[in-house]
């Protein structure tokens, strides 16, 4: 099974300078040139089977162009969004800091409305094994989903304990291509962009 772990486009959030999280924004132009970009170059060297997408705007408008290239059908997924930032959400990140500084907390806990890292990581885990228990060997199935949750899934992926520091960079609209081989798991293309806009 070949997994692609894809990162939505630039979004409104990102040119605002705030804190994005569960706060739905759109694409810019920008990011909705990224994602076509993305979906022309997935189309060409991928035979995508379904996309399974977060319900957030950013994420959503992604896989639709994705599914446009390819004619995958999306498949929508509650569990695939942003980290939940309860409070913060759409917060400038210095209003965000003077109002809700932070504070250090065992991985169960959480504050300001927030989910905790460990129930973030529950959902990775959950969606990883959903995805790998519906395999077959010549399956591709995309996954169109933000930043943090892909950093989740990396740890899910390499079975990296919950509580470890290690981050995964994921840049607007890029692809992250997994192949899973039994019990071999292999990370075959990290961080790749078939666009420079």
């Amino acid at each position: 099974m070949r997994l692609l772990i894809i990162r939505h486009g630039e979004s409104e959030a990102d040119i605002l300078n705030v804190h994005e999280g569960r706060a739905d924004f759109e694409l810019t132009e920008r990011g909705r040139r990224q994602a076509q970009a993305m979906s022309s170059y997935a189309a060409k060297n991928y035979k995508i089977d379904k996309i399974y997408h977060s319900t957030l705007r950013r994420a959503e408008q992604t896989a639709a162009y994705l599914s446009d290239a390819t004619g995958a059908p999306m498949i929508p997924e509650d569990r695939l969004m942003e980290f939940n930032n309860g409070l913060l959400a759409g917060l400038p990140y210095d209003e965000a800091a003077e109002k809700y500084p932070t504070v250090d907390l065992p991985i169960h806990e959480a504050a300001y409305e927030q989910e905790s890292m460990l129930e973030f990581r529950f959902r990775a885990e959950y969606m990883l094994s959903k995805l790998i228990s519906e395999k077959t060997d010549d399956s591709t199935v995309a996954v169109v989903t933000h930043g943090g949750m892909i950093n989740q899934l990396y740890r899910a992926f390499l079975r990296i304990p919950a509580d470890t520091e290690y981050a995964f960079r994921s840049f607007d609209a890029c692809i992250h291509e997994w192949l899973v081989e039994g019990s071999k798991r292999t990370v075959v293309r990290a961080n790749m962009m078939s666009h420079d806009i």
